[in-house]
């Protein structure tokens, strides 16, 4: 039978929900209070420093606790879930212990306890044997590596010649970068019936919000089908992606994401598509490649 709408967070859950978003300390994950508060607002319209929820305390973590004993069993269920998509979203960048089994099953179990479908864990990535022939990967792999050690205007202009070669090596009909009026495109390329622009960043800064909407807004200027690409060396900041936030036409990858897919001789069309999945099923830009499911191929 279906949880009666009473059902609630209980004390004995306390410690497991601590565990996983590293609250002993009085913090939750990698919020700011500035990002903890945009997350509640964005997410559930909750002014989370009202200060009703300061009942049992001022920090983020007793904020949150004394949230979910008061909220309705719906809205628990759904800041549990949206939690977990931001740990999972952001783990790639931020320092996150790694959970043991039994604290990922007895979350899990709070979930289902309140109605909930109990989030996947997260697959591992795997290598595997695909139509690109093996030299020309490595030889991809080794230009990412001449690349880094350029000056930063040359590299820059590397860095998108690189690319072009990348997306012709996995024949997705890639055009070099374009200029519009007002504006300048790094590339695109077609993915199945989908064109996607392209921004590529090579910068020893991450990528932050401001980056993030200025390119999803050149995307959306354009038609409805085209769909955007931002590949960024450096990666991108937890805040900006979080800032950033969901249901855009904008989905990113890393170098990390980069690196995998030549040394493990990944499909790069399947590596795109299933960001994409991702980003539907979830609203998550950023998903690394290490957290994709890649099905084996014989």
């Amino acid at each position: 039978m279906p949880p009666s709408s009473s059902a609630k967070i209980r004390s004995m859950d306390m410690p497991i929900i601590d565990r996983v978003f590293g609250m002993e300390s009085g913090v939750v994950l990698d919020f700011s209070n500035r990002t903890f508060a945009e997350f509640f607002r964005d997410e559930f319209g909750v002014d989370i420093y009202n200060p009703y929820w300061a009942a049992q305390g001022t920090s983020k973590a007793k904020r949150l606790r004394y949230y979910l004993r008061q909220a309705s069993r719906q809205n628990t269920l759904d800041t549990l879930n949206a939690l977990w998509e931001y740990r999972e979203a952001t783990r790639a960048t931020a320092d996150y212990p790694e959970l043991d089994d039994s604290v990922r099953a007895a979350y899990f179990r709070i979930i289902q306890r309140l109605g909930g479908k109990p989030p996947e864990p997260p697959p591992t990535t795997v290598c595997t044997d695909l139509r690109v022939d093996a030299h020309v990967t490595a030889a991809l792999a080794a230009r990412l590596l001449d690349v880094s050690t350029m000056e930063p205007q040359a590299r820059g202009y590397a860095f998108e010649k690189f690319l072009k070669d990348v997306f012709d090596a996995y024949e997705m009909s890639a055009r070099a970068s374009f200029r519009l009026t007002g504006e300048q495109i790094d590339g695109s390329f077609s993915l199945g019936e989908q064109t996607y622009l392209l921004e590529a960043r090579w910068r020893n800064a991450m990528v932050d919000a401001g980056t993030l909407r200025a390119f999803n807004a050149k995307v959306e200027d354009k038609a409805s089908w085209a769909r955007g690409l931002i590949i960024s060396q450096s990666g991108f900041t937890p805040d900006g992606l979080q800032a950033f936030g969901r249901g855009k036409r904008v989905v990113c990858m890393n170098g990390l994401d980069l690196h995998q897919v030549l040394s493990c001789r990944l499909h790069l069309a399947e590596v795109i598509a299933l960001k994409v999945r991702r980003a539907a099923e979830t609203g998550v830009a950023f998903v690394p490649v290490r957290d994709l499911h890649l099905p084996v191929r014989g």
